[in-house]
């Protein structure tokens, strides 16, 4: 079998897109999302013939799953449906989530971890880049002595922000889900952090934005293990 490893599509049609506002005759030109990125293809030879896939739908033949970027309800969705997919594949299988996230959406992130803890396959999550935030959740919220990070990866746990305005009962309201949520993290982090922490500890460590090191996630109990180089499979060693 012959692989051949491309950047594509090459070319892009232009578009002309126009957002109106309240002004008449007004109107403002977008070019391509800043969040873009050139997907490499991999082109096989079987055979006689050929296939191609982007290099994503080719990790994921490998059951590797990669989360890059911040967490909303879009890169929830893809996520969530490559677990369900993998684990229906093959649930006696070990899934591989590499984490390369600032965080975001509270919501995004948890539907995600109930996915991850939901499914018969066990999920290795490894950070490479950064782990912040929600991320950084998911990050410990792998399988046991399962989770990973690189030497040079970033962790940064915190206690959930948001803004809201309205009616003073609104705010109200909006100002005790907040503080439920925050309850429900910090019971989550202390139940997969490898060393014991009480809430009150967690509650300590969220309170302002924590920046830590491979080695402090390490001690910490984010991790169970820094990577510095792949372990030899059994084949090389043969």
């Amino acid at each position: 079998m012959r692989r051949l490893l491309q950047f594509g599509p090459r070319s892009f049609p232009k578009l002309n897109v126009r957002r109106l506002s309240g002004l008449a005759g007004s109107a403002t030109k977008y070019s391509a999302p800043h969040a873009w990125v050139p997907t490499p293809y991999v082109t096989e030879t079987v055979g006689g013939g050929w296939r191609q896939h982007d290099i994503f739908s080719r990790l994921l033949m490998e059951r590797i799953v990669c989360l890059n970027g911040s967490i909303d309800e879009t890169v929830s969705a893809s996520i969530v449906a490559q677990l369900l997919f993998l684990e229906a594949d093959a649930p006696e299988k070990p899934i591989n989530l590499y984490i390369n996230s600032p965080g975001g959406s509270v919501t995004a992130g948890l539907a995600i971890y109930d996915t991850m803890t939901y499914i018969s396959s066990p999920v290795t999550t490894t950070c490479v880049g950064q782990a912040a935030s929600m991320g950084s959740l998911l990050l410990c919220g792998g399988a046991a002595k399962k989770r990973f990070c690189l030497p040079h990866s970033s962790i940064m746990v915190h206690q959930p922000s948001g803004g809201y305005q309205g009616q003073a009962s609104d705010i109200a309201i909006h100002a005790k889900e907040i503080l439920r949520v925050r309850e429900q993290l910090n019971v989550l982090y202390r139940q997969h952090l490898i060393k014991p922490h009480t809430l009150e500890e967690i509650e300590a460590l969220m309170e302002r934005d924590k920046f830590m090191g491979a080695e402090e996630a390490l001690e910490i109990g984010i991790v169970d293990e820094i990577l510095t180089r792949r372990h030899e499979s059994e084949n090389d060693k043969k």
